[in-house]
């Protein structure tokens, strides 16, 4: 038996496509037989084989359901091709696609004067309202969705025209700063806010939520968490405290049934990778504790409205909620930390904010048995199935407390106006393939809370093209969107460069050096990072495509599968980004050897205009690899000691040096130099907690 065709439908009715072609398909050639689940497409034929069962020249169509879509494979039973046969796969193909197209539904204008958010999206999403009813803060976190989507939908669909927030101060006041730095945003922006309230700054944080409320859960390595803790944000203890569980082990595993023998991979095991799951509330709790402590103040169900920028501070205008009040407030420096929907980030870029998006979904709940899956454990990246409807689902699965689990449903996406990517069409497939998933009820789990967001990438080529400040204006977190397209989001970029970003926001805060050229210094661009941004286009399916459908899952485990057969450090460093420009290119050879159809995908997926941009990228990476190892063994001493003369007398050159010293750094490093960092960071954890020494990791 021969597999002759495998293709996916875009459609959750299985039932529909079988149901065409048992009644409405008309082979050309041959007759067909229906089955339950296909068809038996027969030609006429001779048969050497006395009595045979099924004919030499009979082709099995069979269709299937899993993740919500259709998949359809035809087989053939004989060794020798039909006459036509290619031809007539083609049309069935070609008539199959015309028939099921593919889809990309919005979600509609719904007016919540009239009806509850519930009543409003039950037509359109029934599982989804029927599982947010069971969640105590079901229908705000719904409305929240609802509202991510339309403004997610309207700043993609509209990017030549983005709304202007930002302006400059129309008259010659002088202002006369209330504040030293203002945070719009107040998730990721109060972690950043404390630390820089710590410093001695007058600090005021705009939240538009209730302070402290998040749909997003957080993890991250002890190794990592460590720069709070040298920064004076925790102290040990504190950070004991916030840990919800840490694990034993992580995995990552892609569906594999679909590809060739050499494109099965083992799976690949990561203890010390986003391992310890954060309590988001209590981090954020303890975060605005330590900011009031120093000083601050903290707006919550305030709505940021505008900013105009003066030549001695900046003057926002936000709205009370509650209340409907207008508030005018005065800062030394604007911080934009309002991520994925930041108005600011959309003017900034021209329009131009992201290039890649992760539209991500999923809930804390409980109920899971632990025979289904051991809390002890994580599982970092799953899939369970082939592209589904232009999308390949990946899987997050994270136990935290007692036998509360965070579940994660995401995928990579390019920023289309034509299919912007949903959050509600992925909340529809998370509550109805849960089940394929992790053997479960979903009516018999106990739903605490949702969580979910776009995560957005940029593709960058070289540190500068990409702006992050205005005048008086910062980006930072996701606004920046200058994370990690494999596996670190916003709160892992924003810790991991926290240190980074204080000390240079600190130095432009003294010397008053708050125009754009001297803030858009203070990034956390790492050049060994910006270069697999086409490795997360190659996880995309371009909008208006058609990929076999085994394609995504085949790329994911070439990777991945090569990471599994590498030593531990080699895995946990390019995962936590940390690769050097030497281990990278083993890597991509050794990639590229073990499957030499995997430039030509990528190519394919990419096209030839981002294929060459990505040119620039490696270029880059290259060449800042080349400059760190010439610099970096000398340059920060020698800056050391000439802090004393050259910040006060130049100081924008002692930005811009002490920024460039900092790039250094980010150009990775080898992976025994990394893991030796990370046992630093461990062995400090042990020595001031006490930790057991099997935490430590083993060459």
């Amino acid at each position: 038996m021969k597999e002759l065709l495998y293709i996916e439908l875009p459609t959750p009715e299985t039932q529909a496509v079988l149901a065409w072609l048992h009644d409405q398909w008309r082979p050309e050639l041959g007759q067909k037989l229906n089955t339950p689940d296909g068809v038996r497409w027969q030609f006429p034929h001779k048969s050497s084989q006395p009595g045979e069962r099924i004919p030499e020249t009979e082709l099995s169509i069979f269709l299937w359901s899993v993740q919500r879509t259709t998949y359809l494979k035809v087989f053939r039973w004989g060794k020798i091709p039909l006459p036509q046969e290619r031809r007539l796969l083609g049309k069935l193909e070609a008539d199959l696609r015309q028939q099921f197209p593919q889809r990309y539904p919005a979600p509609p204008d719904i007016d919540l004067s009239q009806q509850s958010i519930f009543s409003a999206l039950a037509p359109y999403y029934p599982q989804t309202v029927h599982f947010f009813q069971k969640m105590p803060q079901g229908e705000q976190d719904l409305q929240r969705a609802y509202w991510w989507e339309k403004r997610w939908r309207e700043s993609v669909c509209t990017p030549q025209n983005p709304k202007s927030v930002v302006f400059p101060l129309t008259n010659s006041q002088t202002l006369a700063p209330e504040y030293d730095l203002i945070y719009i945003g107040g998730a990721l922006g109060v972690i950043h806010a404390a630390v820089m309230a710590g410093r001695g700054y007058n600090v005021l944080v705009v939240e538009r939520l209730g302070f402290g409320r998040m749909n997003r859960e957080w993890n991250i390595s002890r190794a990592e968490f460590q720069s709070l803790i040298d920064l004076g944000l925790f102290t040990p203890d504190e950070f004991e405290s916030i840990i919800a569980r840490e694990y034993r082990d992580g995995f990552s595993k892609f569906f594999d049934g679909n590809n060739p023998p050499h494109l099965k991979a083992n799976i690949l095991y990561t203890p010390t990778v986003l391992n310890i799951a954060v309590d988001s509330g209590k981090l954020l709790k303890l975060c605005g504790e330590k900011l009031r402590a120093a000083g601050g103040e903290i707006w919550d169900f305030t709505e940021f409205s505008r900013v105009e920028i003066g030549e001695t501070g900046v003057q926002v205008h936000t709205t009370a909620l509650e209340t409907g009040m207008t508030k005018t407030v005065t800062g030394r420096l604007l911080i934009d930390a309002m991520g994925t929907a930041s108005p600011i980030a959309w003017q900034l870029n021209g329009g131009r904010a992201f290039d890649s998006v992760c539209p991500t979904v999923g809930a804390v709940l409980s109920g899971i048995s632990p025979q289904v899956w051991n809390p002890e454990y994580g599982d970092v990246l799953n899939s369970h199935g082939d592209i589904s409807r232009g999308r390949q689902l990946i899987w997050e699965l994270f136990p935290i407390e007692e036998d509360n689990l965070t579940l994660y449903l995401f995928h990579y996406h390019q920023v289309n106006p034509e299919n912007p990517g949903s959050l509600l069409e992925m909340y529809e497939d998370f509550f109805s393939i849960l089940p394929e998933y992790r053997r479960c009820d979903p009516e018999q789990l106990v739903w605490k809370k949702a969580t979910f967001g776009y995560i957005p990438g940029h593709f960058t080529v070289g540190g500068g093209d990409r702006k992050v400040a205005f005048d008086r204006l910062l980006a930072i977190g996701d606004a920046a969107s200058l994370q990690s397209p494999l596996v670190f989001t916003g709160f892992g970029s924003l810790v991991r460069n926290l240190g980074r970003l204080t000390h240079l926001l600190d130095v432009a805060l003294q010397q008053d050096l708050l125009q754009a050229q001297h803030l858009n210094q203070i990034r956390a661009y790492q050049s060994n990072i910006a270069v697999t941004w086409l490795f997360s286009k190659g996880m995309m399916v371009p909008t208006g495509q058609i990929l076999p459908p085994e394609r995504i899952n085949a790329m994911l485990n070439t990777f991945f599968g090569l990471l599994a057969n590498e030593p531990y450090e080699v895995a946990d460093t390019f995962i936590k980004d940390r690769f050097n420009w030497l281990t990278f290119n083993r890597l991509a050879l050794k990639a590229a050897f073990m499957n030499p159809a995997l430039i030509p995908w990528i190519w394919e997926q990419a096209g030839a205009k981002d294929f060459i941009r990505w040119l620039g990228s490696y270029f880059w990476f290259g060449l800042d690899s080349l400059i760190a190892w010439a610099f970096r063994g000398w340059l920060p001493q020698v800056l050391a000691g000439l802090q004393g003369w050259l910040e006060p007398n130049y100081p924008g050159l002692w930005l811009r040096l002490l920024s460039f010293s900092y790039s250094l750094t980010g150009v990775g490093d080898s992976p025994h130099f990394a893991l030796d960092q990370q046992q630093q960071a461990l062995r400090r954890q042990q020595k001031a907690n006490a930790l057991p020494p099997e935490v430590e990791l083993s060459r």
